[in-house]
């Protein structure tokens, strides 16, 4: 069995700034990031490239810093990428307390088979929650064994983990909707729509 990643990070203090400071970073192998909140000034730091790029394929991510000998908790708040390369360009993490709650966005997953002969449409990839941020859910699950055709699965359905809530338990967000695929309309033979097309003249000059 692989050994869980832990959530470690020895990272350092960055004194040079702008894009060429950047580039000559991440060709060492580290990740520019901006680390603030709770009333701080903003810190600017080089994490670990490898480690960190494991860490923060996990959405919310929370990482142990380790900050010249000063630790401290932070949520992987966004993560800037190339577009084409896709690597990761910079960071930015927010600082969090032991027992604070956040408010984060937990992806759903659907689990199980509709009833036979229909779909499983997700209208909503996504949910904001409060959550403590030591224990954010990597994702809410929900089953769709067995629903039928009209089901309507709304965010106040879902059965979040202990500790989590809804944001906002006053809207109807719908997440998945079952349905059965629609058939598609027969295709016109387009020899035969030619055909008519081509006689129609002939039939109107004889009529005149």
């Amino acid at each position: 069995m692989a050994k869980e990643l832990d959530n470690k990070l020895d990272v350092t203090v960055r004194t040079e700034f702008g894009k060429g400071a950047a580039r000559r970073l991440r060709a060492a192998g580290e990740i520019p990031a901006v680390l603030y909140g709770h009333g701080t000034e903003p810190q600017h730091l080089a994490l670990p490239g490898h480690k960190t790029m494991l860490l923060v394929r996990r959405a919310n991510a929370l990482l142990e810093l380790n900050i010249d000998g000063t630790k401290q908790l932070a949520l992987v708040k966004d993560v800037q990428r190339d577009p084409v390369l896709q690597i990761i360009e910079h960071i930015d993490l927010l600082i969090v307390k032991q027992g604070e709650r956040v408010e984060v966005e937990v992806p759903v997953i659907a689990e199980g088979e509709p009833f036979s002969g229909t779909i499983l449409l997700q209208e909503t990839a996504s949910v904001l929650v409060s959550a403590e941020a030591t224990n954010i859910p990597e994702s809410v699950i929900h089953s769709v064994e067995g629903l039928e055709e009209g089901t309507v699965v709304l965010a106040t359905d879902l059965a979040l983990p202990k500790g989590t809530k809804l944001v906002d338990e006053e809207t109807e967000i719908v997440i998945f909707t079952i349905a059965v695929p629609q058939e598609e309309a027969p295709e016109e033979d387009e020899d035969a729509a030619e055909e008519v097309a081509a006689e129609a003249p002939a039939e109107e000059a004889s009529e005149e």
